[in-house]
């Protein structure tokens, strides 16, 4: 049961809830921004909009899991695995699909929301580049968590995957591959 803004905030079934609790909220805002942007006569408007709050809702919290303290937290140094494959056979399917997600809405969302992503292999290595920053962080930051190799190489799949399953709507010629120009992340 969750008690307060600690348990809400700092653990895993906090953060759940508060990310499904927000669902409303999410779709409220990419109604707004929808409707701003067909006003504006602006193309794509829901399109770019459900995509612009998906990234965001979509990311944050899974992103925000991974960087919570361990018990002990401060205390200790973390660990560091840089063998690959070897903590993924001791992982349970939790934790696999857990970082198959963290960067999913990264890699279905980015793409759709500009050219300039609209690759597999550039959404990839962005997937890489932010799971090892991820990774750095928890163990500079003394998190009392294991910085894996694996995790790198599962979060950056997860990307990987989000965006071929995206991929119908951004590939291909025209304006379905260019959906927004440089400043994407205008409201308007």
């Amino acid at each position: 049961m969750i008690r307060g803004w600690h348990d809400l905030l700092f653990t895993f079934t906090g953060v759940a809830a508060l990310t499904v609790f927000t669902l409303p909220l999410a779709a409220l805002v990419v109604v707004v921004i929808a409707g701003v942007r067909q006003w504006r006569r602006r193309p794509h408007a829901w399109r770019t909009s459900v995509a612009q709050v998906g990234l965001v809702h979509g990311t944050v919290p899974f992103v925000w899991l991974t960087m919570m303290p361990g018990s002990r937290a401060g205390e200790v140094t973390g660990s560091v695995s840089m063998v690959p494959l070897r903590d993924l056979e001791t992982m349970d399917t939790g934790q696999v699909v857990g970082n198959l997600l963290i960067l999913a809405a990264l890699g279905f969302c980015l793409p759709v929301l500009s050219s300039t992503w609209a690759s597999i292999p550039r959404i990839v290595v962005l997937a890489a580049g932010c799971s090892t920053v991820i990774e750095v962080l928890q163990y500079v930051l003394l998190l009392d968590r294991v910085s894996s190799v694996d995790d790198v190489l599962l979060n950056t799949a997860g990307a990987g995957l989000a965006a071929i399953a995206s991929s119908p709507w951004w590939r291909g010629s025209g304006t379905s591959r260019h959906v927004g120009a440089p400043g994407w992340a205008e409201i308007g």
